[in-house]
């Protein structure tokens, strides 16, 4: 993780530098005289080699410092622990309900191959897939919020000021984002039960008495999960990103919505914070991932 941590970091602020105009100009104002565009560089230790503006920046972040906004002066670390509780908040339920609705189904109908059950599953699963996250989001507010009142439509409330109300302006985005993560889930969770439901050691299990619920879950679930949690991780990584669209649609002080307010007011030591705490929760995910192998998969040596 740590090489590739600097080859992101790397990339990220090579990106962000080529982008047309630089940060000086969005500072310099309208019009501006190639003196003040001057003075703005020599601020900004632009005017130094790429290299050495690379280095100060990396150097600054391995401290602690992601830099400072261009828009209202405040810190970018700051701005981002203050989002990052909400968009946290979010994707947790999200993956919440696409874990228990995805493997409900997957499991439903890997073990009835064939059935209505399986039927079912699918048609709902491949629904989901071609469900896009903002017309989901948008149906929803016009069924629970708009015509049926039950749930906020918009806004925020912290967990530790009212948990009932915390859930209430989470449950709309939640399910917006869900369909995709749900359907993935179901799909791997069917292909991978029905494979294990071929075993051997299913059938000896069956041919011994076993409950099947007890079966469903004690063997065919656990060895049916590697593939699954895989799934899992990578709709959890997409998640991060998809939501920019929905905490905008839904105006949740999260993260994702400062980085599309960032990127459209060129504030780049901010749009360069998000992206490095972005790839660094990517990483962690990816590794909890390879080291759930070793629980699911006993021939799997973790050390």
């Amino acid at each position: 993780m740590v090489p590739l941590l600097v080859i992101v970091s790397f990339l990220i602020y090579s990106l962000i530098a080529l982008v047309p105009g630089g940060p000086e100009v969005a500072l310099a104002g309208s019009n501006p005289t190639p003196e003040r565009i001057a003075a703005i560089r020599e601020q900004l230790g632009l005017d130094e080699p790429f290299l050495v503006q690379y280095w100060n920046w990396f150097t600054d972040v391995l401290h602690g410092d992601l830099g400072t906004s261009f828009v209202d002066s405040q810190s970018v670390w700051s701005a981002i622990a203050h989002g990052f509780p909400v968009t946290l908040s979010l994707v947790g339920l999200t993956l919440l309900i696409a874990a228990v609705l995805g493997l409900a189904l997957g499991l439903a109908a890997g073990l009835r191959p064939g059935s209505w059950v399986d039927r079912v599953s699918t048609v709902t699963a491949s629904a989901f897939m071609a469900l896009p996250y903002f017309w989901v989001g948008m149906m929803l507010v016009l069924v629970f919020a708009i015509q049926m009142r039950t749930l906020p439509a918009v806004g925020y409330v912290n967990f530790t000021d009212s948990p009932l109300d915390w859930l209430g302006h989470l449950i709309l985005p939640a399910f917006s984002l869900a369909t995709v993560p749900t359907a993935v889930v179901a799909r791997q969770t069917r292909a991978a039960v029905t494979s294990v439901m071929q075993e051997d050691y299913i059938r000896t299990a069956v041919a011994k008495g076993l409950h099947p619920r007890r079966v469903a879950v004690k063997h065919v679930l656990k060895n049916a999960a590697v593939p699954v949690v895989t799934a899992f991780g990578v709709e959890a990584n997409r998640l991060i990103g998809a939501t920019v669209v929905i905490e905008q649609l839904f105006a949740l002080p999260g993260v994702g919505k400062l980085a599309y307010f960032s990127v459209f007011s060129r504030d780049f030591p901010m749009v360069q914070g998000i992206l490095l705490i972005t790839a660094v929760l990517i990483m962690l995910v990816n590794l909890a991932v390879d080291l759930s192998y070793g629980y699911f998969n006993p021939k799997v040596k973790m050390s």
